[in-house]
């Protein structure tokens, strides 16, 4: 199987492996077809010979990347004494303060804790002087961001949003059961690889509900580095009360994702920043693909008659055999079709109640995944 040309914010391209090109079509067909890879668990026969720690085993091949806040090159690289293709992330540490430091040295060791199929690994990290080197698997499609900006710069379509967000649910469930909060779930942070594995980044905006021992309902810590993340953040996180927040907090930020993905924008992005607070802590409720949060769109998303039925467990949607996918659907502003269990996984992400919003592990139960299984009989 051939792997996708990817691109960095910059656009800059670095060629498949195989002469031919991948068109939209193909790599949504791909996406779609093999719906089963998003949750296999990863090869480890190249973990275990793309451990060496000389820096001259690993040929940089092109920068296909920034990240941290602009500090850390991302480069695609070739293991030379294997041939394998690699992700070399590179940070030159004398950059960084005492808190980026600390980030860095939490994502490194969570890397090596965490052993899940949609967490992304860290196969290798060493340094060479005063940089930084981490050496992961190469994920050929990038993140869903770099895909929603090169090939699908209105929209996913549903069936490959689900296909994603699965993948980035099942990653984060396993998160909240060791006791973590994510805090930073968007696009940019969802990988894909060339066999269609979904994993989660973004480790090192990680924070633990257990101290001392013991595993805490809240948490009062707000995020470092948050400015740009929050028009993905929960309005609980943003207000920072004597509530705090727990691992709902992400939920939220599912939802805001989902959007992103359905509409190729960000929810908020264009908003001054004011306004977006406000409209997040003391708003109404709105539609998740609502003209108010899309400053570029033209066209009111319908309201469902299923509202927010949570569409867990056994739901009346697929118990009583109707195919609600093809009916009542609602529009996007692209002009796209959602069906009423898509309106719904958003809606109760978007809960403004953190309580009222589902667990991850619930939200792997509701109908909008389930549909998965039909459409592929």
């Amino acid at each position: 199987m051939s792997l996708l040309d990817c691109f960095c914010t910059s656009r800059t391209q670095v060629e498949s492996l195989r002469p031919e090109k991948q068109s939209e079509t193909s790599i949504h067909q791909y996406l779609v077809d093999e719906p089963t890879l998003s949750w296999s668990p990863p090869s480890t026969r190249a973990s275990e010979v793309v451990c060496s720690t000389n820096v001259s085993h690993y040929e940089l091949q092109v920068e296909i990347g920034r990240g941290f806040d602009n500090l850390t090159s991302v480069h695609l690289a070739r293991h030379t004494p294997t041939g394998t293709l690699v992700t070399i992330k590179i940070t030159n540490l004398e950059n960084c303060n005492e808190e980026r430091l600390k980030a860095l040295q939490k994502a490194v060791i969570l890397s090596h804790f965490f052993r899940h199929p949609n967490i992304t690994t860290y196969w290798t990290v060493f340094t060479v002087g005063s940089w930084l080197w981490v050496i992961s698997p190469f994920m050929a499609y990038g993140s869903a961001s770099q895909l929603l900006r090169t090939y699908f710069p209105e929209g996913m379509s549903e069936t490959l949003i689900r296909n994603i967000l699965f993948g980035a649910v099942r990653g984060l469930n396993y998160l909240h059961q060791n006791g973590y909060i994510h805090r930073s779930i968007k696009a940019s942070h969802i990988l894909i690889s060339g066999d269609g594995l979904v994993t989660l980044s973004g480790l090192s905006h990680l924070h633990s509900l257990v101290k001392h021992g013991q595993r805490h309902t809240a948490v009062y810590d707000f995020p470092q580095f948050s400015t740009s993340v929050q028009p993905w953040l929960s309005p609980e996180l943003l207000r920072q009360d004597l509530h705090g927040y727990n691992v709902k907090s992400d939920i939220y930020s599912v939802g805001i994702t989902a959007c992103e993905l359905a509409s190729g924008q960000v929810p908020f992005q264009d908003m001054h920043r004011t306004q977006m607070l406000l409209q997040k802590l003391k708003g109404p409720p709105y539609s998740p693909l609502d003209i108010s949060i899309f400053s570029q769109s033209e066209s009111r998303m319908k309201n469902s008659r299923s509202g927010v039925d949570s569409g867990i467990g056994e739901s009346v949607l697929v118990s009583s055999g109707t195919h609600t996918v093809n009916s009542d659907r609602l529009h996007t502003p692209s002009s796209k079709t959602f069906s009423p269990a898509f309106f719904s996984l958003v809606q109760l992400c978007l809960q403004q109640d953190p309580e009222k919003r589902p667990s991850a592990s619930s939200l792997l139960s509701h109908v909008f995944f389930k549909q998965a299984y039909f459409e592929f009989l």
